[in-house]
């Protein structure tokens, strides 16, 4: 009998071994999800090249083709300055200067922040890398975003090509600097209020200087993620905006631009799909003659702050989480700025 129960324990101990959960598998990292972006905007770039397939020759196709490779172009030199800029902050600059720059108080630091968007001179493709890589310096996310808006939309090159674009007009450059910037400050105000954590979800990237590292290859390393990551994203919102050129025909136009309060909204919707770069979108403006003044602000105003394009690139760097309620708020109160600036200016 005291074999028999013997038995049973050793039973019931091999039993409650084999209970035991594993130990979880490892997660390896898939190489397709660190590829499939540039592979994407690769594949994109070879179905454009090839023009000798007859289906391609196709004038829909032709036009699509050429207004997709316009805006790609258009917008990659800003696309690499911004990157590289954003790497040779997280490289060589020390941690904490914008801290120290920028004021303590975050409702502060956010109009101080828009200001300084004057200094970079390139279109919205380069902001977004630089204003993750500020967000990644220890800036606080309401003062990069509000430099993510300002910086294509009132830096030199953008206000000389808007001056040269509404001659003899001053007041449409400065409704242009003040609706850009009231814009900017709402919305860096506006995270602060009500922006949450959780709709902010940054990539992983490899991001500042570590202690006997060398800083040209953390500058390297930078750069190859960001204008990688980036690049994809802005092939694929210019493919996106390359499809409303072709398929809506021009005689809608003119349905919109005899009502001013439809010619606004209609305007700045048009502008978020047409995604030009900030550097051409007044002289786009300016040849819209059969609209208002303030519609056309609204489209000069939208533009560098909403597009496909962009809401590709802030989706591919913050998550689409923050890309859908950023860009849907950040479309109103610049519509409702460029109403109301451009009321009492123009």
């Amino acid at each position: 009998m005291q074999k028999t129960d013997e038995l049973v324990d050793v039973v019931e101990a091999v039993d409650g071994a084999a209970e035991i959960p594993a130990a979880p598998p490892v997660t390896r990292p898939r190489p397709w999800a660190r590829i499939a972006v540039p592979a994407t905007a690769l594949g994109a770039a070879a179905v454009l090249a090839l023009t000798g397939v007859q289906w391609l020759d196709q004038p829909a196709v032709a036009a699509w083709r050429t207004v997709c490779l316009a805006i790609t172009v258009q917008a990659l030199p800003f696309l690499l300055l911004g990157t590289a800029l954003s790497g040779a902050i997280n490289a060589f600059v020390p941690a904490d200067l914008f801290t120290r720059v920028l004021p303590r108080r975050p409702a502060l630091a956010v109009p101080v922040a828009g200001v300084a968007g004057v200094v970079l001179p390139g279109c919205e493709c380069a902001s977004v890398p630089v204003a993750n890589s500020l967000i990644r310096r220890g800036v606080t996310p309401a003062a990069a975003f509000a430099f993510l808006l300002s910086a294509p939309a009132i830096n030199p090159i953008v206000l000389t090509a808007t001056a040269v674009a509404f001659p003899g007009n001053p007041a449409m450059v400065a409704a242009r600097l003040l609706a850009s910037l009231a814009t900017a400050a709402v919305m860096g105000w506006l995270w602060l209020w009500l922006g949450r954590e959780e709709w902010l979800r940054p990539t992983a990237r490899h991001t500042g200087h570590q202690p006997g590292g060398n800083r040209w290859n953390e500058f390297r390393l930078g750069f190859q993620h960001d204008f990688l990551h980036a690049g994809g994203f802005l092939v694929l919102g210019a493919m996106a905006a390359a499809t409303f050129n072709v398929a809506v025909p021009r005689s809608v136009l003119d349905t919109f631009s005899g009502s001013p309060w439809l010619s606004v909204l209609f305007l700045a919707a048009l502008a978020v799909v047409l995604a030009v770069c900030s550097e051409a979108d007044a002289f786009v403006a300016a040849s819209l003659t059969g609209f208002s003044p303030t519609a056309r602000l609204a489209f000069m105003v939208v533009g560098p702050m909403v597009d496909l394009k962009l809401i590709a690139l802030q989706a591919g760097t913050f998550g689409r989480a923050f890309a859908l309620r950023f860009s849907s708020v950040t479309t109103v109160v610049a519509v409702v700025t460029s109403v109301l600036i451009g009321g009492a200016l123009l």
